[in-house]
């Protein structure tokens, strides 16, 4: 028979506010995104600005992506220990036993979930290559948007137009879109998987901010 179970506060609202705009975000930038890189509407009228109007709602949900990120990572430093840095990154040797009991449960060499009160140490490997990518399609989105600007702050954001060429790192920041749409798909997929698993209430955690524990998790 299970355990009682806990209810505990597990994701504060910055980290709750934060995954979602990213949500609205990355999904708004992939669209948009898609339709800079190949039109699939076209103007049939001389008033019409479909691609303008794409640019700008592109731009704007940057902005928005760019706040976000920057203060999530932030909280990465201020908030509780589920938020912290030292969970992207597996520095002890019960994270590594962690990482290692998920790899294997995802394999399915294995039936025992990786029972977590925040993210498990593969959640948060994983997450910390994410942000990665995140940072990689803010720097180089601006650098292709400073091409209309000027000044040194511009100059100052378009940094990576010198580390590689224009259309590579057009290619580059296109490709990283398709990168993070396999990544949404898994990330919703192995949620409700492990949320059937556990039974902890993860879904609804990214809601309230609550889960349920039963003392199986790590601490």
């Amino acid at each position: 028979m299970d355990k009682e179970r806990i209810r505990t506060y597990a994701w504060e609202f910055p980290v709750r506010l934060t995954h979602w705009l990213n949500v609205v975000s990355i999904l708004t930038l992939s669209i948009t995104g898609f339709y800079i890189g190949q039109p699939f509407i076209h103007a049939v009228k001389s008033n019409q600005y479909i691609m303008g109007w794409m640019r700008f709602i592109h731009f704007v949900a940057a902005y928005v992506f760019t706040m976000s990120v920057a203060f999530r990572i932030y909280w990465m430093f201020v908030g509780n220990r589920y938020a912290r840095i030292g969970v992207f990154i597996p520095h002890t040797s019960r994270q590594w036993r962690d990482l290692w009991g998920a790899v294997k449960f995802y394999l399915f060499l294995s039936k025992k979930p990786p029972y977590a009160v925040g993210h498990t140490a593969f959640a948060g490997l994983v997450y910390f290559f994410i942000f990665l990518i995140y940072l990689f399609q803010i720097f180089s989105g601006f650098a292709l948007y400073s091409l209309s600007h000027t000044g040194d702050l511009w100059n100052t954001l378009g940094w990576m137009k010198g580390v590689m060429h224009l259309q590579t790192l057009r290619l580059y920041h296109h490709l990283a879109m398709y990168i993070l749409m396999v990544f949404v798909i898994g990330h919703v997929y192995l949620s409700w998987y492990l949320d059937l698993k556990e039974r902890n209430g993860l879904i609804s955690s990214i809601f309230s901010g609550y889960k349920f524990v039963t003392g199986k998790e790590w601490e």
